[in-house]
């Protein structure tokens, strides 16, 4: 088996921009492109395998197996605005070498179909999580606009890992630009609400409308697990050092 696209229907597009959004940090691309493919009804129309996908098979609620995947959909714009191509799926590539691979085999694709424009989206992790989004692009004009929809340049030095980065990379040698956008997330849960701060920046470059009000219920389930996630640190955190006075014995302080 070797890296493939395998196109389930032929489709021409007009200037298409293509999303990437596979998992990464707090599946924060993968909520964000995810819920464009549901929220403008995008039509799947190629599958992307590749031997450095994990080693594992998804069984789906009928008992089926299938291998893990990428999935490209596409959406035509009714308006002058470009089409686009939205790419998410199961997993990254897991080497270096795979994610190389895997990244060219999704640039070639792009390519194929027109594509000039490579928006790449992702979570850029902070201690206190955070609102803004993030970008870094290989042109300056694409930058400006994402600065003027609400993004922030990165500062200088933080690398961008996974496909996310590597897509922008390997642009340069397909004549083709590229943006990064970068939900801040704590990084240790799923993030919907840095999805849909990305989603935000996103739509108005794009100038796409797409109601945001979907995540809002898989945003406050999130932070209802982050409560209760503190609370348990909390008492863990006050039973430990319990023990430890216990230990400790007469004359130790403890107030809590």
């Amino acid at each position: 088996m070797r890296t493939e696209v395998r196109k389930l229907k032929k489709v021409k597009l007009k200037s298409p921009v293509l999303v990437e959004g596979l998992p990464g940090m707090a599946l924060v691309g993968r909520l964000a492109v995810g819920y464009l493919v549901e929220a403008l009804r995008a039509e799947k129309f190629a599958e992307l395998y590749s031997p450095h996908f994990p080693y594992y098979v998804i069984v789906d609620g009928e008992g089926r197996i299938r291998l893990p995947r990428g999935e490209f959909y596409y959406w035509r714009n009714p308006n002058r605005g470009p089409d686009l191509i939205l790419l998410i799926g199961d997993s990254q590539a897991q080497t270096n070498e795979g994610q190389y691979e895997v990244a060219t085999c999704v640039l070639e694709f792009a390519r194929e179909h027109g594509v000039k424009t490579v928006i790449t989206v992702g979570g850029y992790r902070t201690d206190s999580g955070g609102s803004r989004v993030v970008c870094a692009s290989t042109n300056k004009k694409l930058l400006v606009k994402a600065v003027e929809a609400g993004a922030v340049i990165s500062p200088p030095g933080s690398p961008i890992v996974g496909i996310a980065g590597l897509l922008l990379g390997l642009t340069n040698f397909m004549d083709m630009d590229a943006l990064c956008l970068l939900g801040e997330t704590k990084g240790h849960l799923p993030d919907p609400r840095a999805a849909k701060n990305v989603l935000e920046v996103l739509s108005r470059m794009l100038g796409i409308e797409i109601d945001l009000k979907g995540l809002d219920e898989s945003i406050r389930k999130a932070d209802r697990i982050e409560k209760l996630l503190s609370e348990v640190e909390v008492g863990e955190l006050l039973t430990g050092e319990a023990q430890e006075g216990r230990k400790a014995g007469p004359g130790y302080g403890y107030i809590v």
